[in-house]
């Protein structure tokens, strides 16, 4: 057992306190000196471990946002990249229409270029407010990295449903002029 200190022998001498008091006291000392706690600071631990794991968790989830985030940015900065590098260019008089944005837009191409855009040789990618002709193989590239930039592939299946045999025959009978150029 722990000598006793100066103050609880003097208390001892005086008559203040127990001979069991003081051996208890001692004790307590001596586990709190050892590490040796209370049930309560078992407790006080789990609880900061808890709280340790929470944080580890919330930690690991922000950063694989951030690492999505800055994923989808450095794709779209290659299918940027690819559309400045592959664009076609544009020499023509004939005006070209198509939708993007819900508004009706205008290329100037020539007679080539408007085949291999009906064929889908040839597609339409938005770069800042311009939009570009891409040759196909670039055009795809593109839509791996960034498919909203493509604006018009006619390569490509329409998400549209396909028009019946009635609406065929209906159609039939209004004649269409050959020098139609929309």
């Amino acid at each position: 057992m722990a000598k006793p200190n100066p103050l609880q022998e003097q208390l001892l001498k005086a008559g203040l306190a127990k001979k069991s008091k003081v051996a208890e006291a001692a004790r307590a000392q001596e586990k709190a000196r050892h590490g040796k706690g209370p049930a309560e600071s078992a407790e006080i631990q789990r609880e900061a471990e808890r709280a340790r794991l929470e944080k580890v968790e919330r930690d690991r989830a922000l950063a694989a946002e951030q690492k999505a985030r800055a994923r989808a940015s450095e794709l779209l900065a290659q299918a940027r990249q690819i559309i400045q590098d592959k664009k076609l260019p544009r020499a023509g008089d004939s005006e070209y229409r198509f939708t993007a944005d819900g508004a009706i837009r205008t290329l100037l191409i020539d007679a080539e270029q408007r085949k291999q855009l009906a064929s889908g040789a040839i597609v339409v990618a938005r770069l800042g407010e311009r939009y570009e002709l891409l040759p196909r193989r670039a055009g795809d590239q593109v839509r791996e990295r960034a498919p909203d930039l493509i604006v018009l592939d006619h390569g490509q299946p329409s998400d549209a449903p396909a028009a019946s045999d009635e609406d065929d025959a209906y159609y039939a009978q209004f004649k269409v002029p050959d020098d139609l150029v929309w």
